[in-house]
């Protein structure tokens, strides 16, 4: 049961190891290209199809009892989780015999709910990790059966960090599925609870009264999507990469004065408020990734403008 990249890995894995996958759950496919026009099914429809594996694609468990009764029709061992992007009702989660596994995206308690990996980032967290957790009732509050840290690194995105928690979480959920009795659930802790809240695209957009260190995580956070943006002309350009802008006069140090918003020489470093910060790869509306050395080539934002 899955919807985006993220949970093809585990989908594959579990081929692969030889598992017999009776059905594959994902979201409805949606409108996509520039029209809209399209329906484009999910990367896990698409990859549970090239597979052979049958795909379902209700649009809710609580308004669709017939797709419960389905699903319990289907007597499996265990369902598979991740990152689906619906509610599972307690009867669903109750139909395989050994329950519900969700692969998450955090070292829980920490960081529960949809957008584990960028507010890890956002908040400037060292670490995070995967999870194999036993699925309840609760937003993620089940018990953890294994779970394993990665470092987050400097120039890790939530694309990066999305991809290796991605591997990392299916070769952990075959570990747990080969001999479940060995992973038995343990409780989550009591303290340490953060929630990470769905990302809205409105908060992507660049708050330069920021520290450069803060808005140099916005973007990392929000890359590859939403994209983190700002506006300049009328038009919304997004940031997919950036660093942080040492001082001209003090080489190495990055905590300095500057105007918020402010652009400060001809290769686009833009002030904060501490230090400055250059971005590296950006994106006009309907436009492909290119470098600022491009950007600027044909769309001008000249030192002295405030952004």
């Amino acid at each position: 049961m899955g919807t985006p990249d993220f949970a093809v890995p585990a989908l594959d894995a579990l081929v692969e190891a030889g598992h017999d996958v009776v059905a594959a759950y994902s979201q409805p496919p949606r409108a996509g290209g520039r029209r809209g026009k399209a329906l484009t099914p999910s990367p896990v429809h698409a990859r549970a199809e090239e597979l052979g594996i049958d795909v379902r694609t209700p649009l809710s468990f609580r308004k669709e009892p017939e797709a419960i009764a389905a699903f319990a029709a289907l007597e499996a061992d265990v369902a598979v989780v991740a990152a689906y992007g619906l509610i599972l009702p307690q009867a669903l989660l109750d139909a395989p015999r050994h329950g519900c596994l969700n692969i998450h995206g955090s070292l829980l308690p920490r960081w529960r709910g949809a957008a584990p990996i960028q507010r890890a980032i956002l908040a400037g967290d060292d670490e995070t990790g995967v999870g194999i957790m036993q699925m309840e009732a609760g937003l993620d509050t089940g018990p953890v059966r294994l779970e394993e840290r990665i470092p987050i690194g400097a120039q890790d995105s939530s694309g990066t960090i999305s991809h290796r928690l991605s591997l990392l979480g299916a070769k952990l959920m075959v570990r747990v599925l080969d001999d479940i009795a060995r992973y038995p659930p343990q409780p989550q802790a009591a303290e340490g609870v953060t929630y990470a809240a769905k990302v809205d695209k409105s908060e992507a957009r660049i708050d330069w009264s920021v520290g450069a260190r803060q808005v140099d995580r916005h973007v990392r956070a929000f890359n590859p999507a939403p994209g983190a943006w700002f506006e300049h002309a009328g038009e919304r350009i997004k940031v997919l990469t950036a660093h942080i802008q040492s001082s001209s006069e003090n080489p190495g140090d990055i905590h300095y004065r500057t105007t918020p918003g402010l652009v400060l020489d001809a290769q686009l470093a833009i002030g904060c408020g501490d230090g400055a910060i250059r971005p590296d790869t950006v994106q006009r509306a309907g436009r492909g990734v290119m470098t600022v050395t491009e950007l600027l080539r044909g769309f001008p934002v000249p030192p002295g403008t405030r952004l």
